[in-house]
């Protein structure tokens, strides 16, 4: 019986019971299904994502949207270009900081993603189908743990002079 936090063996290693390869193939069945409904109503990822993540995480910069996301900071403003040329958003000057320049909502980008919420919610529902509110509450936590595990990890290997790309 392996030892707790000791499941896998490198020498004998099989990616198709790996938890990492179950998210990342649940991570991403997740999204395939909410991007295919979210071009049904005109938007990208790259779009719906940044519009999103303004409008619900309180991001309210290039840098902290490119944070969230897990992406560079120029690809991010490539994006926020597009979706200002669109209308969906408008940069605003900090008058705190005149370095800041504030990503804000238009109106036309509050209607675009006024479906995301709601494309989100069915689709985690019907990848939920069949579990009781137990079962989920149960993932969530094992989730949630095995998050802060890894930026327990990822805090460690700063602190120790590795690199954030690391």
């Amino acid at each position: 019986m392996p030892e707790s936090g000791h499941f896998y063996d490198g020498a004998a290693y099989d990616p198709r019971g790996s938890v990492g390869l179950l998210l990342r193939r649940v991570s991403g069945s997740i999204s395939r299904v909410v991007n295919a409904r979210m071009e049904q109503h005109g938007l990208t990822q790259a779009q719906w994502g940044p519009l999103y993540l303004l409008q619900r995480c309180q991001c309210h910069t290039a840098a902290e949207v490119a944070r969230e996301i897990g992406l560079d900071t120029g690809t991010v403003t490539r994006t926020l270009d597009r979706l200002e040329d669109k209308g969906f958003l408008r940069r605003e000057r900090s008058t705190d900081d005149r370095r800041v320049v504030n990503l804000v909502l238009t109106p036309e980008g509050e209607r675009a993603i006024a479906p995301v919420p709601h494309v989100i919610a069915e689709v985690l529902n019907a990848h939920l189908a069949g579990f009781t509110r137990a079962e989920h509450d149960q993932l969530a936590a094992l989730l949630t743990r095995m998050l802060a595990n890894g930026e327990q990890l990822h805090a460690c290997r700063r602190s120790h002079g590795a690199g954030p790309s690391d």
